[in-house]
């Protein structure tokens, strides 16, 4: 039977090879004689800061004896959350994510052991080690399983928001596994847990659920608003605080969730009464700084939002209020949203707008897509992006600008590859397909090396044959 070595046996070696004695080994390590000695004769367990000097003196890479020592210190030991929690955050900071999981794996038949893994896990996210802290959630969340506990579904909580990326495939599937869970969260939590929902919902265009998200916050942020300003206590007022935005701002935003539905959906005369009754805001009874920032904020989205819903409506009228509107605007990730919108316009309508876009021209190549917490700016905005090349695309092209044209088709495939969006990916390639006859050899190229791409990373990913060479 072939034995598991050791690193206490490691060690041993490693002194006799070098001739090395206890006391000699623990001025290169920085320990004292006693405790090479004891752990070489196996009479005191090793910490983790041992270890690392340990291998270091020996001339090993960080983290080389890791394996070993969840084999020896934590398999083969009753788990001691005071050896195991140091180490966890060490691998985390090496990124030695097997011996995590190897750990999880270890301790988690014991439900005893998930409240001080959670509570790790908690102080990994807060680190912005997130790979880390996703084994940790899932491992808690797979043991309380049948717990029915907000722990639970906190996990969840935090397993969706880890998760969500890139992918809207993986988004769809994060949303819909965490949904089941949002209900068991603490009152207070299930309104940014819902904001977070709807904001992955409106990414994927998922106008339904959307409108039933906002519909939940509305009258659960209602009910803690009222109960707020009835009850006035220290602890309401710790929990209210517990809050990304104030109490009232999900009120307000669940109506303007109600109003992007409606202008999706094509019912601009809705859209705009949800639009007035967030921008009438005369009830909220917080005057703070803060209130008035967001106060601000909302009349600033109304008028937007005014103008676009008149105008996609038809009344073209106010064309030129909005674009002075945007171009009084500050520079930020909300002006992608606002030149979308006029672009959807021009193509619905078939204006011509190429002196605005030129205006805009060096607002719209400049748009980069930056990381952020928050749902809204991490899923809507990168959508939105890809939607408004996509449109850009399609105003030039049925007008002639075939240069123009492709670059903003070629911009548009692209973040719809990156999202995972298969169909908006798919009507990127029929609209290439369709001007096909006047596009140039390089731009030929481009998409012939993109798809090629394309089918290399779905052959990757699916483990599809791939035989040419």
């Amino acid at each position: 039977m072939e034995h598991t070595p050791t690193i206490r046996a490691e060690l041993d070696r490693f002194l006799q090879q070098e001739g090395l004695s206890f006391s000699q080994f623990g001025h290169i390590a920085d320990m004292n004689r006693g405790a090479v000695s004891a752990i070489v004769t196996g009479n005191k367990p090793l910490s983790i800061k041992q270890l690392d000097r340990i291998t270091e003196a020996m001339g090993l890479p960080e983290g080389h004896f890791y394996d070993l020592f969840v084999e020896n210190y934590i398999i083969d030991h009753p788990p001691n959350m005071r050896r195991i929690e140091p180490f966890i955050f060490r691998c985390a900071e090496l990124d030695k994510l097997d011996a995590i999981r190897r750990v999880v794996g270890a301790i988690m038949d014991n439900l005893l052991y998930s409240p001080k893994l959670f509570e790790i896990a908690e102080g990994l996210l807060e680190q912005g080690r997130h790979a880390a802290a996703l084994l940790l959630y899932e491992g808690v969340a797979e043991a309380e399983k049948y717990q029915h506990s907000e722990r639970l579904a906190v996990c969840q909580y935090r397993i969706f928001t880890i998760q969500v990326g890139d992918d809207q495939r993986q988004n769809l599937r994060a949303a819909t596994v965490f949904e089941v869970f949002v209900e068991r969260l603490d009152e207070i939590d299930q309104l940014d847990a819902f904001k977070d929902l709807a904001n992955v919902y409106r990414s994927l265009r998922k106008w339904d659920k959307v409108d039933e998200m906002a519909r939940k916050i509305r009258a659960k942020a209602e009910i803690q608003y009222s109960m707020k300003h009835e009850q006035r206590s220290r602890e309401r007022d710790e929990s209210v605080n517990k809050l990304s935005r104030p109490l009232f701002v999900y009120i307000s935003y669940a109506d303007l969730l109600c109003a992007s539905v409606c202008e999706a959906q094509g019912d601009y005369q809705q859209a705009l009464q949800y639009t007035y009754a967030y921008t009438d805001l005369g009830w909220v009874e917080e005057t703070d700084e803060t209130t008035q920032h967001w106060i601000g904020l909302f009349q600033n989205w109304a008028e937007c939002n005014i103008y676009v819903n008149t105008l996609l409506s038809g009344d073209i009228s106010v064309l030129s209020d909005y674009v002075e509107y945007i171009a009084a605007s500050k520079v930020d990730n909300e002006m992608v949203t606002k030149l979308l919108n006029l672009i959807l316009a021009a193509n619905r309508y078939h204006l011509d707008v190429n002196d605005i876009l030129k205006r805009f021209e060096m607002i719209i190549d400049s748009f980069v897509q930056q990381s952020s917490s928050d749902m809204y700016t991490k899923q809507v905005i990168p959508e939105q992006y890809a939607r408004l090349s996509y449109e850009l695309a399609y105003y030039h092209l049925h007008r002639g600008t075939y240069d123009d044209g492709f670059k903003y088709l070629m911009y548009s495939m692209v973040s719809y590859h990156t999202l995972n969006n298969e169909s908006y990916y798919i009507n990127c390639i029929g609209l290439f397909e369709h001007f096909r006859t006047h596009a140039v050899p390089e731009t030929m190229q481009k998409l012939s090396k993109f798809i090629e791409k394309v089918w290399l990373d779905n052959v990757k990913e699916n483990g599809t044959a791939n035989h040419c060479g």
